[in-house]
């Protein structure tokens, strides 16, 4: 039988196969995983967090693989999370980003993990930051986290990550469409990707129009920077502009502001979901299957009924 107990002093010690195991128990909800995550917590907040996100087809797993292989040739450990849609049969990530990741996938210091969405509609497992948390425990310096493009309701990622990159292509579309996702406004800077097609110029001139209508960032501009992620082009920059941008955040202490945000969010998120469960229990199941029907009639409010569940709940 699998001795739980020693599973976080293997994940400390950088174990590959205790990592896999702990991110499998925090994506299960086991019970166990809050032990693990309690017994790590404080061997994490060494590793920097990159988010790469965007529409579909952009590229980012093939940026994400560059990436890899550039923070490998400077000796440091990577981790990387690709969170892919959730299968609607298996309720199980596709492994879509796997099959991409060629270049990396056989080096022993890259551990490379996809998790499914879960319904999460920022494009970002909720599980993910665990699994985060448990690479950066094990010794990992820098940790990729790509997420499942679906444009408008992406905005999580921003939270999770240091530095937030946008993977946008010729073809995303006019300047206004680009507004509209939303993306505009989490971007710490931008990749136009598979620059080498028609239309590449207009598009970056249209990001970089709009980037002027904006206020800097906290006293950072976003730029962008062009690729051509499948031959290697352009990578390099991006790795120094996420270099400037961590240092940016450092110098100006605002690194461990936005750290101290994301643990904030993070215990509100904790208090939610525990008060969710001890809420929703049979007594209070009941309650509302029973009065439910008033509420249809139009005898009680939907407000009324969930101000009794909440008396209910503070007696």
């Amino acid at each position: 039988m699998e001795n739980k107990n020693e599973i976080s002093k293997r994940v400390l010690s950088g174990e590959r196969i205790a990592v896999a195991r702990a991110i499998t128990l925090v994506e299960n909800e086991d019970a166990w995983s809050i032990k693990i995550l309690e017994d790590i917590y404080s061997a994490t907040g060494r590793a920097y967090r990159v988010g790469i996100t965007g529409p579909p087809g952009a590229g980012k797993s093939t940026i994400t693989n560059k990436l890899a292989a550039a923070y490998r040739k400077q000796n440091l450990k990577v981790g990387i999370i690709a969170v892919d849609p959730t299968s609607p049969f298996t309720g199980g990530a596709l492994l879509g980003d796997r099959v991409r990741m060629t270049e990396v996938e056989m080096d022993g210091n890259v551990f490379i993990r996809s998790m499914a969405s879960r319904g999460s509609l920022g494009g970002l497992s909720k599980k993910a930051t665990e699994a985060a948390d448990i690479l950066d425990a094990a010794g990992y310096d820098i940790i990729l986290m790509e997420t499942v493009g679906v444009g408008q309701s992406e905005l999580d990622i921003a939270g999770a990550v240091d530095t937030t990159i946008v993977v946008l292509v010729p073809e995303s579309g006019d300047s206004i469409q680009a507004m509209k996702a939303g993306l505009m406004e989490i971007a710490d800077f931008f990749v136009l990707n598979k620059s080498d097609r028609a239309g590449a110029d207009q598009a970056v001139m249209s990001i970089k129009m709009i980037l002027n209508f904006k206020p800097k960032k906290n006293g950072w501009q976003a730029d962008v920077i062009q690729t051509v992620a499948s031959e290697g082009k352009g990578i390099d920059k991006i790795v120094e502009t996420i270099y400037l941008h961590r240092k940016y955040l450092e110098d100006s202490n605002k690194l461990n502001d936005k750290r101290q945000k994301r643990m904030v969010n993070r215990i509100q998120e904790l208090v939610k979901e525990k008060l969710h469960f001890e809420f929703w229990d049979e007594t209070r199941e009941n309650f509302l299957q029973l009065n439910i029907e008033n509420v249809v009639r139009k005898e009680l409010t939907p407000y009324d009924l969930a101000e009794k569940l909440l008396q209910n709940f503070k007696e």
